[in-house]
C-alpha cells in the first residue's frame, strides 16, 4: 500500500481528527461500514437506521448547499 498524501487521502478537521476523502474511499474500492463522511458508496454496508440517518443528512447538506443557508 502506498503512503496516505494529505489533501488527496485524507485531511484533518477543525478538531484535529484524519478524515478520509472520497478518492481515498474509491481507491479502497467498498464501504466500510463506519458512515464515512465522504463514502462514495452512500454507506451500503452502515446497519439501519444509521444508515438512512446519514443519507438524509447528506441530501440535506447536498440541497442547502456549500454556504449552508
Amino acid at each position: 500500500m502506498q503512503p496516505l498524501k494529505e489533501h488527496i487521502d485524507f485531511y484533518y478537521n477543525e478538531h484535529g481528527y484524519m478524515v478520509f476523502t472520497a478518492q481515498y474511499h474509491l481507491n479502497r474500492g467498498n464501504c466500510c461500514g463506519n458512515g464515512c463522511k465522504h463514502c462514495p458508496f452512500d454507506y451500503e454496508k452502515v446497519p439501519e437506521p444509521k444508515r438512512t440517518t446519514l443519507l438524509a443528512a447528506r441530501q440535506k447538506q447536498q440541497e442547502e448547499g456549500p454556504s449552508g443557508n
